[in-house]
Protein backbone atom coordinates (compact mmCIF):
# COMPACT_ATOMS: atom_id res chain seq x y z
CA UNK A 1 0.00 0.00 0.00
CA UNK A 2 1.16 3.53 -0.76
CA UNK A 3 -0.36 6.78 0.47
CA UNK A 4 -0.05 9.59 -2.04
CA UNK A 5 -1.28 13.14 -2.16
CA UNK A 6 -2.85 14.45 -5.34
CA UNK A 7 0.24 16.64 -5.99
CA UNK A 8 2.62 13.73 -5.39
CA UNK A 9 0.64 11.63 -7.86
CA UNK A 10 1.09 14.32 -10.53
CA UNK A 11 4.88 14.17 -10.19
CA UNK A 12 4.87 10.37 -10.07
CA UNK A 13 2.58 10.09 -13.11
CA UNK A 14 4.88 12.30 -15.18
CA UNK A 15 7.97 10.42 -13.98
CA UNK A 16 6.41 7.07 -14.85
CA UNK A 17 5.62 8.27 -18.36
CA UNK A 18 9.15 9.61 -18.85
CA UNK A 19 10.76 6.41 -17.55
CA UNK A 20 8.74 4.27 -19.93
CA UNK A 21 9.18 6.36 -23.07
CA UNK A 22 12.25 8.47 -23.94
CA UNK A 23 10.08 10.48 -26.35
CA UNK A 24 8.17 11.99 -23.41
CA UNK A 25 9.49 15.31 -22.11
CA UNK A 26 8.10 18.01 -19.82
CA UNK A 27 8.01 21.73 -20.53
CA UNK A 28 6.61 24.74 -18.71
CA UNK A 29 7.22 27.78 -16.55
CA UNK A 30 9.03 27.06 -13.25
CA UNK A 31 8.40 23.31 -13.59
CA UNK A 32 12.02 22.26 -13.11
CA UNK A 33 14.23 23.88 -10.48
CA UNK A 34 11.27 25.36 -8.61
CA UNK A 35 9.27 22.13 -8.72
CA UNK A 36 6.18 23.95 -9.98
CA UNK A 37 4.24 26.76 -8.35
CA UNK A 38 2.08 24.12 -6.62
CA UNK A 39 5.09 21.85 -5.91
CA UNK A 40 3.52 19.17 -8.10
CA UNK A 41 6.66 18.52 -10.18
CA UNK A 42 9.32 18.30 -7.46
CA UNK A 43 12.19 15.92 -8.27
CA UNK A 44 11.64 15.65 -12.02
CA UNK A 45 14.58 17.88 -12.97
CA UNK A 46 16.93 15.93 -10.68
CA UNK A 47 15.93 12.61 -12.23
CA UNK A 48 15.66 13.51 -15.90
CA UNK A 49 17.84 16.59 -16.38
CA UNK A 50 17.30 19.84 -18.21
CA UNK A 51 17.10 18.19 -21.65
CA UNK A 52 13.81 16.51 -20.70
CA UNK A 53 12.47 18.89 -18.02
CA UNK A 54 12.57 22.34 -19.57
CA UNK A 55 11.94 25.60 -17.74
CA UNK A 56 10.60 28.25 -20.11
CA UNK A 57 10.15 32.01 -20.16
CA UNK A 58 6.77 33.41 -19.12
CA UNK A 59 5.10 32.82 -22.49
CA UNK A 60 2.16 30.46 -22.86
CA UNK A 61 2.35 30.83 -26.64
CA UNK A 62 5.99 29.74 -26.64
CA UNK A 63 5.29 26.76 -24.35
CA UNK A 64 2.47 25.37 -26.48
CA UNK A 65 4.00 26.38 -29.78
CA UNK A 66 7.15 24.43 -28.95
CA UNK A 67 5.15 21.50 -27.58
CA UNK A 68 2.97 21.36 -30.69
CA UNK A 69 5.99 21.36 -32.99
CA UNK A 70 7.66 18.62 -30.96
CA UNK A 71 4.50 16.49 -31.07
CA UNK A 72 4.27 16.94 -34.84
CA UNK A 73 7.89 15.73 -35.08
CA UNK A 74 7.14 12.50 -33.20
CA UNK A 75 7.80 13.35 -29.55
CA UNK A 76 5.22 13.13 -26.74
CA UNK A 77 5.35 16.41 -24.79
CA UNK A 78 3.67 17.14 -21.49
CA UNK A 79 3.26 20.92 -21.32
CA UNK A 80 2.18 22.89 -18.27
CA UNK A 81 0.08 26.05 -18.36
CA UNK A 82 0.41 27.21 -14.76
CA UNK A 83 -3.22 28.33 -14.28
CA UNK A 84 -6.06 27.23 -16.54
CA UNK A 85 -7.08 30.89 -16.82
CA UNK A 86 -3.87 31.48 -18.80
CA UNK A 87 -5.17 29.25 -21.58
CA UNK A 88 -6.88 32.44 -22.74
CA UNK A 89 -3.44 33.81 -23.63
CA UNK A 90 -2.67 30.92 -26.00
CA UNK A 91 -6.18 29.85 -26.99
CA UNK A 92 -5.54 30.33 -30.71
CA UNK A 93 -2.77 27.71 -30.58
CA UNK A 94 -5.01 25.31 -28.61
CA UNK A 95 -8.30 25.73 -30.45
CA UNK A 96 -7.19 26.63 -33.98
CA UNK A 97 -3.89 24.80 -34.35
CA UNK A 98 -3.41 21.88 -31.94
CA UNK A 99 -7.03 20.75 -32.08
CA UNK A 100 -7.34 20.92 -35.87
CA UNK A 101 -4.02 19.56 -37.17
CA UNK A 102 -5.10 15.94 -37.54
CA UNK A 103 -8.24 16.98 -39.44
CA UNK A 104 -6.45 19.50 -41.66
CA UNK A 105 -3.68 17.00 -42.49
CA UNK A 106 -6.26 14.32 -43.37
CA UNK A 107 -4.99 12.14 -40.54
CA UNK A 108 -1.35 12.31 -41.59
CA UNK A 109 -0.23 14.23 -38.50
CA UNK A 110 -1.20 13.45 -34.91
CA UNK A 111 -0.58 15.70 -31.93
CA UNK A 112 0.16 13.38 -28.95
CA UNK A 113 0.32 16.27 -26.48
CA UNK A 114 -0.85 16.54 -22.87
CA UNK A 115 -1.56 20.07 -21.61
CA UNK A 116 -1.54 20.07 -17.80
CA UNK A 117 -3.11 22.99 -15.99
CA UNK A 118 -4.31 23.95 -12.51
CA UNK A 119 -8.04 24.58 -12.52
CA UNK A 120 -10.83 25.70 -10.21
CA UNK A 121 -11.37 28.03 -7.27
CA UNK A 122 -11.35 27.92 -3.50
CA UNK A 123 -7.62 28.58 -3.06
CA UNK A 124 -7.66 32.39 -2.73
CA UNK A 125 -5.79 33.15 -5.95
CA UNK A 126 -8.10 35.89 -7.18
CA UNK A 127 -10.80 36.00 -9.83
CA UNK A 128 -8.43 35.74 -12.82
CA UNK A 129 -6.68 32.69 -11.30
CA UNK A 130 -9.67 30.76 -9.97
CA UNK A 131 -11.94 29.85 -12.85
CA UNK A 132 -13.17 26.39 -13.77
CA UNK A 133 -12.75 26.24 -17.53
CA UNK A 134 -13.46 22.71 -18.69
CA UNK A 135 -16.27 24.08 -20.87
CA UNK A 136 -13.85 26.09 -22.96
CA UNK A 137 -12.12 22.96 -24.22
CA UNK A 138 -15.09 20.58 -24.15
CA UNK A 139 -16.69 22.28 -27.14
CA UNK A 140 -13.59 22.31 -29.36
CA UNK A 141 -13.53 19.35 -31.81
CA UNK A 142 -10.24 17.49 -31.63
CA UNK A 143 -9.51 17.97 -27.93
CA UNK A 144 -9.92 15.40 -25.15
CA UNK A 145 -10.76 16.73 -21.70
CA UNK A 146 -9.74 15.09 -18.41
CA UNK A 147 -10.36 16.22 -14.80
CA UNK A 148 -9.27 13.71 -12.11
CA UNK A 149 -10.71 13.84 -8.59
CA UNK A 150 -8.23 11.63 -6.70
CA UNK A 151 -4.53 10.69 -6.64
CA UNK A 152 -5.28 7.29 -8.16
CA UNK A 153 -7.22 8.88 -10.98
CA UNK A 154 -4.34 11.27 -11.65
CA UNK A 155 -2.00 8.30 -12.11
CA UNK A 156 -4.37 6.21 -14.22
CA UNK A 157 -5.68 9.01 -16.42
CA UNK A 158 -2.26 10.58 -17.01
CA UNK A 159 -0.98 7.21 -18.20
CA UNK A 160 -3.78 7.04 -20.77
CA UNK A 161 -3.47 10.70 -21.72
CA UNK A 162 0.27 10.46 -22.48
CA UNK A 163 -0.29 7.40 -24.65
CA UNK A 164 -3.24 8.91 -26.54
CA UNK A 165 -2.58 9.96 -30.15
CA UNK A 166 -4.65 13.12 -29.73
CA UNK A 167 -4.19 16.30 -27.66
CA UNK A 168 -5.52 16.05 -24.10
CA UNK A 169 -6.16 18.92 -21.70
CA UNK A 170 -5.55 17.62 -18.19
CA UNK A 171 -7.30 19.79 -15.60
CA UNK A 172 -5.89 19.36 -12.08
CA UNK A 173 -7.96 20.98 -9.34
CA UNK A 174 -5.94 23.29 -7.11
CA UNK A 175 -8.07 22.53 -4.05
CA UNK A 176 -7.33 18.79 -4.39
CA UNK A 177 -3.52 18.95 -4.38
CA UNK A 178 -3.30 18.21 -0.63
CA UNK A 179 -5.89 15.39 -0.67
CA UNK A 180 -4.61 11.87 0.07
CA UNK A 181 -5.46 8.33 -1.00
CA UNK A 182 -4.24 4.85 -0.07
CA UNK A 183 -3.34 2.95 -3.24
CA UNK A 184 -2.66 -0.76 -3.56
CA UNK A 185 -0.57 -0.05 -6.66
CA UNK A 186 0.86 3.03 -8.30
CA UNK A 187 0.99 1.35 -11.72
CA UNK A 188 -2.47 2.33 -12.90
CA UNK A 189 -4.17 2.86 -16.24
CA UNK A 190 -7.71 4.24 -16.55
CA UNK A 191 -9.16 4.49 -20.07
CA UNK A 192 -10.29 7.93 -21.13
CA UNK A 193 -14.08 7.95 -21.21
CA UNK A 194 -14.58 5.62 -18.22
CA UNK A 195 -16.46 7.22 -15.33
CA UNK A 196 -16.38 6.04 -11.71
CA UNK A 197 -19.12 5.33 -9.18
CA UNK A 198 -18.09 7.06 -5.94
CA UNK A 199 -21.24 6.14 -3.99
CA UNK A 200 -23.99 3.63 -4.67
CA UNK A 201 -27.67 4.54 -4.43
CA UNK A 202 -31.04 4.03 -6.07
CA UNK A 203 -33.00 7.22 -5.26
CA UNK A 204 -31.16 9.86 -7.31
CA UNK A 205 -28.06 10.14 -9.52
CA UNK A 206 -25.63 12.98 -8.75
CA UNK A 207 -23.06 13.69 -11.46
CA UNK A 208 -19.87 15.59 -10.64
CA UNK A 209 -16.35 16.27 -11.83
CA UNK A 210 -13.04 16.78 -9.99
CA UNK A 211 -13.61 18.64 -6.69
CA UNK A 212 -17.37 18.63 -7.18
CA UNK A 213 -17.39 14.84 -7.49
CA UNK A 214 -15.73 14.54 -4.09
CA UNK A 215 -18.16 17.04 -2.57
CA UNK A 216 -21.06 15.15 -4.11
CA UNK A 217 -19.79 11.97 -2.46
CA UNK A 218 -19.63 13.74 0.92
CA UNK A 219 -23.18 15.02 0.40
CA UNK A 220 -24.40 11.53 -0.52
CA UNK A 221 -23.02 10.10 2.71
CA UNK A 222 -24.79 12.83 4.67
CA UNK A 223 -28.04 12.26 2.77
CA UNK A 224 -27.93 8.59 3.71
CA UNK A 225 -27.10 9.17 7.37
CA UNK A 226 -29.50 12.05 8.04
CA UNK A 227 -32.37 11.55 5.58
CA UNK A 228 -32.16 7.91 4.44
CA UNK A 229 -31.81 9.07 0.83
CA UNK A 230 -29.65 6.78 -1.28
CA UNK A 231 -27.77 8.81 -3.89
CA UNK A 232 -25.62 7.32 -6.62
CA UNK A 233 -22.63 9.56 -7.32
CA UNK A 234 -20.90 9.44 -10.71
CA UNK A 235 -17.46 10.97 -11.10
CA UNK A 236 -17.24 11.66 -14.84
CA UNK A 237 -13.41 11.81 -14.86
CA UNK A 238 -13.46 12.86 -18.51
CA UNK A 239 -15.81 15.14 -20.42
CA UNK A 240 -14.40 14.15 -23.80
CA UNK A 241 -14.83 11.28 -24.37
CA UNK A 242 -17.96 11.12 -22.20
CA UNK A 243 -19.17 7.91 -20.56
CA UNK A 244 -22.76 8.30 -21.71
CA UNK A 245 -23.59 4.63 -21.22
CA UNK A 246 -22.90 4.76 -17.48
CA UNK A 247 -24.96 7.93 -17.15
CA UNK A 248 -27.88 6.34 -18.98
CA UNK A 249 -27.73 3.19 -16.86
CA UNK A 250 -27.72 5.19 -13.64
CA UNK A 251 -30.61 7.47 -14.66
CA UNK A 252 -32.72 4.57 -15.87
CA UNK A 253 -32.23 3.02 -12.42
CA UNK A 254 -32.86 6.07 -10.22
CA UNK A 255 -35.19 8.18 -12.38
CA UNK A 256 -33.78 11.45 -10.99
CA UNK A 257 -30.61 13.34 -11.85
CA UNK A 258 -28.58 16.30 -10.62
CA UNK A 259 -25.37 17.74 -12.04
CA UNK A 260 -22.95 19.54 -9.73
CA UNK A 261 -20.67 21.97 -11.56
CA UNK A 262 -18.08 24.48 -10.44
CA UNK A 263 -18.52 26.20 -13.79
CA UNK A 264 -20.87 29.15 -14.24
CA UNK A 265 -24.38 28.03 -15.09
CA UNK A 266 -24.58 29.51 -18.59
CA UNK A 267 -23.47 26.85 -21.11
CA UNK A 268 -21.99 24.60 -18.41
CA UNK A 269 -21.13 20.96 -19.06
CA UNK A 270 -24.16 20.01 -16.99
CA UNK A 271 -26.39 21.61 -19.61
CA UNK A 272 -25.04 19.22 -22.24
CA UNK A 273 -25.47 16.24 -19.94
CA UNK A 274 -28.99 17.36 -19.02
CA UNK A 275 -29.79 17.49 -22.71
CA UNK A 276 -28.39 14.01 -23.27
CA UNK A 277 -30.32 12.61 -20.31
CA UNK A 278 -33.54 14.12 -21.61
CA UNK A 279 -32.85 12.74 -25.08
CA UNK A 280 -31.91 9.21 -24.03
CA UNK A 281 -33.74 8.63 -20.72
CA UNK A 282 -36.92 10.71 -20.98
CA UNK A 283 -39.35 7.84 -20.45
CA UNK A 284 -37.59 6.82 -17.23
CA UNK A 285 -37.30 10.29 -15.69
CA UNK A 286 -39.48 11.03 -12.66
CA UNK A 287 -38.77 14.76 -12.86
CA UNK A 288 -36.58 17.36 -14.57
CA UNK A 289 -32.80 17.23 -14.33
CA UNK A 290 -31.52 19.65 -11.67
CA UNK A 291 -28.31 21.64 -12.08
CA UNK A 292 -26.28 23.00 -9.15
CA UNK A 293 -23.73 25.52 -10.41
CA UNK A 294 -21.71 28.59 -9.60
CA UNK A 295 -24.20 31.50 -9.78
CA UNK A 296 -24.07 34.11 -12.52
CA UNK A 297 -26.02 36.96 -10.98
CA UNK A 298 -25.59 39.38 -13.87
CA UNK A 299 -27.19 36.89 -16.26
CA UNK A 300 -30.00 35.56 -14.07
CA UNK A 301 -32.59 37.40 -16.13
CA UNK A 302 -31.37 35.57 -19.25
CA UNK A 303 -31.64 32.19 -17.55
CA UNK A 304 -34.87 32.50 -15.64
Amino acid sequence: MAQLTYRESVSLAIAQAMRKDPKVFFIGEDVGAAGGVFKATVGLLDEFGKDRVMDTPISEQAILGAAMGAAMAGLRPIAEIMFSDFLAVCWDIVANQIAKTRYMSDGQINIPLVIRTANGGGSKFGAQHSQSLENWSMMIPGLKVVAPSSPGDVLGLMNSAVNDPDPVIFYEHKSLYASKEELESTELSIPLGQSNILHEGSDITIIGLALMAQRAKKAAIELKEKHNINAKVIDLRTLVPLDLQSIKSAINETGLAMTVEENPRLCGWGAEISSLITEHCFSNLKGPVTRLTTPMYRYQALIY
